[in-house]
C-alpha cells in the first residue's frame, strides 16, 4: 500500500512523495508555545487557535495513523526584470497552488479508495491540506524524509531545493514509515545574512513581525514604516532568504507542471504598468491568483513603498 501511494502521487504529478506515521510533535509544541509567547506571529492570531490539532493530526482528524506528505516544485522557467516590483516565485502562477494541490490531492485519495477501501479516510472530516488546516506542514514533510527545516525555516529537499508547495494527505491505515534525513545547513548562514529586515533566527524561528512576505500579504494596512525601506523591491511575498541558499543555487530547476507556468503580465509588466494597475485589471489578470490573498487596495500600495522607479 505504501508503495502504491508513493508511485501513484508521482503519476499524478506531484514530485515527491514521503510518510510519516501520525502523532504528538512534543518539541515543536513546546517551540510554538514559547513563538506565540513572544507574539512573533503578529497579527496572524488563527496560529493561536486550536493549538492540539496544530501539534498532533491524530487531535484533527478522528483515526489518522499517517502522514502522506507531497511536494511540488513551483520554481519558474522565467524571471522578473529585477528594476520592476517584485513577485514572490509562488505567486507567478496563473492558478493558485491551493486549487492545484487540492485537486491532485483528491486524485489521490480517490486512487487509494478504488485500490484499497474507503474506510482509509474518515469520512466525516477534512484530511486533504494545503496551508488551509492547523498542521505543520515543513515539519510533517521533515518526518517523512522530504528534506530537512532550514535555517531560512523552509524545507530543503536535497534534489529539489525549498521551492516547494507541500500537500498532506491523513490516512487513517498503518503504513510504512519514511525516517528523517539530516539537516545539511551545517555552518551557512547565508539566509540570516541577507535577511534586510532581521526577521530571520537561527535559534528563536521567525519573527513574522519583521518578515518582507508578512509585511506585503498578511499584515492588515500599510506597511510598517521601518520595513519600508527595507522592502529591497518586492511588493508582494520575498524570496530573499530561498534564493541565496546554496541547496537553491545548485537544485532549484524549472518546474515541469503546465498549471505552473507563470503569468505573462507578472514576467513581461514594467514598473509603470505595476504602478498603472487598475482594479478592474486587477480582477481580471489575477482573479484566480494567489495575488488575490493581499487584495487590490494593499498591493497598490506595498507597490508605492517597494521603492522602485
Amino acid at each position: 500500500m505504501t508503495e502504491f501511494i508513493k508511485n501513484t502521487a508521482l503519476e499524478i504529478g506531484f514530485d515527491a512523495c514521503g510518510i510519516a506515521k501520525a502523532g504528538f510533535l512534543e518539541e515543536d509544541a513546546l517551540f510554538l508555545k514559547s513563538w506565540l509567547g513572544d507574539e512573533f506571529n503578529g497579527e496572524m492570531s488563527y496560529l493561536e487557535r486550536n493549538f492540539e490539532k496544530r501539534t498532533d493530526p491524530t487531535k484533527l482528524v478522528e483515526g489518522c495513523k499517517s502522514v502522506v506528505v507531497t511536494l511540488m516544485n513551483y520554481f519558474p522557467a522565467s524571471a522578473q526584470q529585477a528594476a520592476w516590483p517584485k513577485i514572490s516565485k509562488y505567486a507567478f502562477n496563473r492558478i493558485d497552488y491551493h486549487t492545484v494541490i487540492r485537486e491532485k490531492l483528491l486524485l489521490l485519495e480517490n486512487r487509494i479508495k478504488e485500490k484499497w477501501g474507503k474506510d482509509c479516510f474518515n469520512p466525516s472530516q477534512q484530511h486533504r491540506f494545503v496551508d488551509s488546516a492547523p498542521i505543520l506542514e515543513r515539519r510533517w514533510a521533515a518526518q517523512a524524509g522530504l528534506g530537512w527545516i532550514g535555517k531560512n525555516k523552509m524545507l530543503i529537499n536535497e534534489l529539489l531545493g525549498s521551492f516547494c508547495f507541500i500537500g498532506i494527505l491523513l490516512i487513517n491505515k498503518e503504513l510504512a514509515y519514511d525516517e528523517p534525513v539530516k539537516n545539511r545547513c551545517e555552518t551557512c548562514r547565508k539566509c540570516l545574512d541577507s535577511c534586510p529586515t532581521g526577521a530571520l533566527t537561527e535559534n528563536e524561528g521567525l519573527d513574522a513581525r519583521k518578515c518582507i512576505s508578512y509585511q506585503t500579504i498578511e499584515k492588515k494596512g500599510e506597511i510598517t514604516q521601518e520595513i519600508r525601506s527595507k522592502l529591497s523591491g518586492y511588493a508582494y511575498g520575498c524570496d530573499i532568504c530561498n534564493d541565496v541558499c546554496p541547496w537553491n543555487k545548485s537544485r532549484a530547476k524549472p518546474n515541469r507542471h503546465q498549471e505552473f507556468q507563470p503569468l505573462q503580465e507578472v514576467i513581461n509588466w514594467n514598473s509603470d504598468d505595476w504602478k498603472n494597475l487598475t482594479q478592474e485589471e486587477f480582477n481580471r489578470i489575477f482573479k484566480y491568483s494567489a495575488i488575490q490573498r493581499a487584495g487590490y487596495d494593499k498591493l497598490k500600495q506595498n507597490i508605492d513603498f517597494s521603492g522602485v522607479e
